[in-house]
């Protein structure tokens, strides 16, 4: 889970980019805040290097690890 202390610096978007959902070690699309849609931990990942290889965290469960984005960077 990501979390934030002011709200001001957040803009809700509806993009498809939030919908996809990366393997372990594929190439990052976009800077951001990357969720486990296994377990729900997150980290940071930036644009064109790899996300975290399977073997980066253990699960309790025999879920998948996987990555979908959750908080986009805005680069200007």
């Amino acid at each position: 889970m990501a979390y934030y202390k002011n709200a001001n610096y957040l803009q809700q978007e509806f993009g498809s980019e939030f919908d996809v959902v990366h393997e372990p070690a594929a190439t990052t699309p976009l800077s951001g805040i990357y969720r486990c849609t296994g377990c729900g931990k997150s980290i940071t990942s930036v644009k064109d290097h790899r996300f975290p290889p399977q073997n980066h965290h253990q699960h309790p469960s025999d879920m998948p690890i996987n990555w979908q984005l959750i908080v986009k960077a805005h680069w200007s």
